[in-house]
Parts: C-alpha cells; sequence; structure tokens
C-alpha cells in the first residue's frame, strides 16, 4: 500500500511539479472564493491579480466582482455614448469598454470612467462650446495641436467682448464634481519637432478678472473671479462645483460660463481647448488630461 502511493504521489507530482500536494496553495482556492476577495479591490488591482494562475484568471470575470466597479447608472451612460445599450456583454467588458476615453455628440464630447474610482469624467471641446464670434476670423481661429485631446483648440487674437458658454445634459452618477476650462495664455506650434508656446500676442488679461459661472436645473449655483497670469502653459481654472444626489436617477443639466466683458480694452492671445467635469475627489489626476 506504501508503494501504491508513492507511486500515486510521483505521478501527481510530474503533472503539478514539485509542489507538496498536502499543502494547499493558491490554485486550489475555489474560484468563487476568489471572486469575493477580489471584490474588495480596485479595477487596476483585479487585473493584476487575475495574472496570478487559473482560478484568479475565472474569478476575475464574475459580474458581481464588476458589478460594484460599475457607475450604477452605467446603462444610461452607455446609452448616452453609443445611443443604446448593447445586449450579451459582461460585466468586465462594460467596465473595460467605459474606462476607455469614449467620443460621442460627433466627436466634440468625450466621457470615460477613471480606472481607479469608477467615477464618471467628462470632458467639452472648444467645437462644442458656444464662443462669442467664433466665425470671425479676424478675432478667432481654430488651431491644429497634439495639446489637445480634440486635436483642436480656439485661439482669440485679439477681441473686446470675450465670452465662452457651454452646457452638457449627462447621467452623471451620485457624487461631487468639479468643473474646469483648460486654457493656455499663449499660442502652440512647433519649432524644429519641438512643441513651443508664442507668447507675443498675450495681452489684457492681467487688468480685469474673468468671470467663471456654473448653474444647474436644480438650483445650485457657483461664481468666481481670477486673473489670467500663467503665460506657455496649460492651466485648469476651476468654474465650480455640483452634486448629484444619491436618489437621483436621470440625467443632470449644467450650464456654465467665462467672461471678460469689460470693453475699456482689448485682450488676446489666448487658446481655449476644453471644460473638464471631474468628480472633486479625482482632481489630482487632472495633470493627465
Amino acid at each position: 500500500m506504501g508503494s501504491g502511493f508513492s507511486l500515486f504521489h510521483n505521478s501527481l507530482s510530474s503533472c503539478y511539479g514539485d509542489r507538496d500536494l498536502l499543502q494547499p496553495g493558491l490554485g486550489d482556492l475555489p474560484e468563487s472564493c476568489v471572486a469575493l476577495i477580489l471584490q474588495n479591490l480596485d479595477p487596476v488591482e483585479i487585473c493584476r491579480f487575475s495574472k496570478l494562475n487559473k482560478a484568479f484568471h475565472g474569478a476575475s470575470w464574475a459580474d458581481f466582482v464588476w458589478e460594484s466597479k460599475l457607475p450604477p447608472d452605467y446603462r444610461l451612460i452607455l446609452e448616452k455614448i453609443l445611443g443604446g445599450f448593447p445586449e450579451n456583454l459582461r460585466k468586465r467588458d462594460i467596465f473595460t469598454f467605459l474606462s476607455r476615453v469614449n467620443s460621442f455628440d460627433e466627436g466634440n464630447k468625450k466621457a470615460w470612467v477613471d480606472k481607479r474610482t469608477g467615477g464618471l469624467c467628462l470632458c467639452i471641446s472648444a467645437k462644442g462650446l458656444s464662443i462669442t464670434g467664433i466665425d470671425d476670423r479676424r478675432y478667432w481661429s481654430h488651431i491644429q495641436t497634439d495639446d489637445s485631446r480634440f486635436s483642436s483648440v480656439a485661439y482669440v487674437q485679439q477681441i473686446w467682448w470675450f465670452q465662452v458658454d457651454g452646457e452638457i445634459d449627462f447621467p452623471f452618477p451620485a457624487g461631487t464634481y468639479s468643473v474646469y476650462f483648460r486654457l493656455q495664455l499663449g499660442k502652440p506650434g512647433k519649432r524644429f519637432g519641438w512643441r513651443v508656446c508664442d507668447t507675443e500676442q498675450v495681452h489684457g488679461w492681467n487688468i480685469k478678472p474673468v468671470r467663471f459661472q456654473l448653474s444647474t436645473e436644480d438650483g445650485q449655483h457657483s461664481s468666481s473671479q481670477c486673473m489670467l497670469t500663467e503665460a506657455g502653459n496649460w492651466s485648469h481654472y476651476h468654474a465650480g462645483d455640483f452634486v448629484v444626489g444619491k436618489s437621483k436617477n436621470s440625467s443632470t443639466k449644467i450650464k456654465f460660463s467665462m467672461t471678460q466683458i469689460d470693453c475699456t480694452h482689448t485682450k488676446g492671445g489666448l487658446c481655449v481647448d476644453s471644460v473638464v467635469v471631474y468628480p472633486s475627489s479625482c482632481k489630482d489626476r487632472l495633470t493627465q488630461i
């Protein structure tokens, strides 16, 4: 009997390597137990642990693991981006799709889910905004540049009345969001293959402050002012915050604006790239945009 057990043990060892079969390892855990462990990790960690072995890989596809990582209104978000909800997609596939930067509204808007927190992020291009005088080439022009997610920015050479308005109606999940204008004093370009910024036409922004305003359909409102002083670099200027309640399960409509309408002086040399809506808890990631 002893020789039989030894033969059985040796044959299994040849299949499973030199690991002592009497000592359980990670590969012996049932997928259901592994899935419960993965449920407590963030999406990046789940994908990392899925490479450990077959049990972790299989568990990483469990729908209930990814259900808790998706925004509660992910169906509405997908319908907004795609115009409908795709059938027969597993929850991990849905999260993978949403965590990519997805364009909609003729490419003028982009939305994605933060891979770490699951928070919803939104970006609206200059072409998706209402800019006073944008069609008058004496004042405004669109410049192609790699500095923008949209490959194009609006540039004002000189103007008296500066006004940029925008609005978005989107199914934001519950939470607090911050709205920023992404701006640069100076004209982007390239020289010998290197990115450069021409600040020669920058003027007028240090005389009177720019006013930023934000409002929502449920009565939230904020307003602030600041000088634009940092030339040559892209900066995010805070327009305000808004809160989406947990009881809300439909779209939230917000309006925002940036104005400098003091006509006692001209201003110019400013690039308007986009407006960014970000979960307030993730604003440290704005530099990555």
